[in-house]
């Protein structure tokens, strides 16, 4: 029998916003939960993480742009949005009917486009942004913001500068090191940082011998990805002091619990969003059944808590 004085504590805090749960969804696979809001509680989540939002409508990239792999999926949809302006008159007024955090990703080509983003919602009534810095910044010939620390730590600290909530610089895992990245973002004043994005993959069909994707290349993740964004994570654990927000693969409560285990403060479910729309929900329930089995009081027990 659950009683209040043995069920434990969910709540943690990211940068000062407290979260019921430290279960989240992340971003790109949970839209801004309309879709979502009649197959799972979006009140039963610890904050809803919008698809990414851009200054302008964004048409993303042509067709195919899924593949599924083993283990996972590869996805080259190119950031697809209606911009902020919808976002704002649509989005928001929809998810403040729900009692759980709003956390708003943001995409841009270039520093201008983030900070227009960023700019438009001060205002708002959202909770943390999440910034994409795997975009291209087109004004360097392409290359993504998040793979040059310099970049990091200089677009973190012009977005600092304009924003009125807590910033969360995303990672990207296509890099030689990410605690070079993860120190990047916090020398730039980010109040916390999430973790993995979508590992650069391809895939070829053997029999027409051409390319899964019409853009090449796409984004791995699913299962597949999460031993990487687990080790990741525990390194960006040890290498900042800033809270972390893991991610990658995580499909039940047992894949969350090893990302708190390896040292980040919430988690974030993406792919499994697609063949289950409640498994935040599932992974939340799952997460309490653990912390009750194991006679622990609060989540937060669990984070770090990896013995060497």
């Amino acid at each position: 029998m659950n009683t209040p004085e043995n069920t434990p504590d969910l709540r943690v805090s990211i940068a000062g916003v407290e979260l019921k749960n430290p279960v989240m969804t992340a971003s790109g696979t949970f839209g801004s939960g309309m879709e979502y809001s009649e197959l799972t509680d979006l009140n039963g989540l610890g904050a809803v993480v919008t698809k990414g939002v851009a200054s302008q409508p964004w048409p993303g990239n042509p067709v195919p742009r899924i593949a599924e792999v083993y283990g996972g999926m590869l996805n080259a949809i190119g950031l697809q949005n209606p911009g902020i302006d919808v976002f704002c008159r649509r989005d928001i007024p929809f998810l403040r009917q729900y009692d759980t955090r709003i956390i708003v990703n943001v995409c841009g080509h270039t520093e201008e486009e983030y900070l227009e983003v960023v700019d438009r919602l001060a205002g708002e009534p959202v909770d943390m942004l999440e910034i994409n810095i795997s975009c291209p910044n087109v004004k360097e010939g392409g290359i993504a913001f998040g793979t040059d620390p310099h970049m990091v730590e200089h677009i973190t600290r012009e977005i600092k500068k304009h924003a009125a909530q807590p910033v969360i610089m995303k990672l990207s895992p296509n890099v030689t090191d990410i605690t070079v990245m993860a120190k990047a973002a916090e020398a730039g004043g980010a109040d916390a940082v999430s973790l993995i994005n979508t590992l650069t993959g391809m895939k070829i069909d053997i029999h027409t011998r051409r390319f899964a994707l019409a853009n090449k290349t796409g984004g791995l993740s699913g299962p597949a990805v999460r031993p990487v964004a687990v080790r990741m994570v525990w390194q960006a654990a040890h290498a900042v002091k800033i809270p972390i927000i893991g991610m990658g693969g995580i499909t039940c409560a047992e894949d969350a619990i090893e990302f708190l285990l390896a040292g980040a403060s919430a988690v974030a479910v993406g792919t499994a969003n697609f063949f289950r729309p409640d498994a935040a929900s599932q992974i939340t329930e799952g997460l309490e059944e653990y912390l009750r089995a194991a006679g622990m009081r609060s989540v937060r027990e669990l984070i770090g808590a990896v013995q060497d």
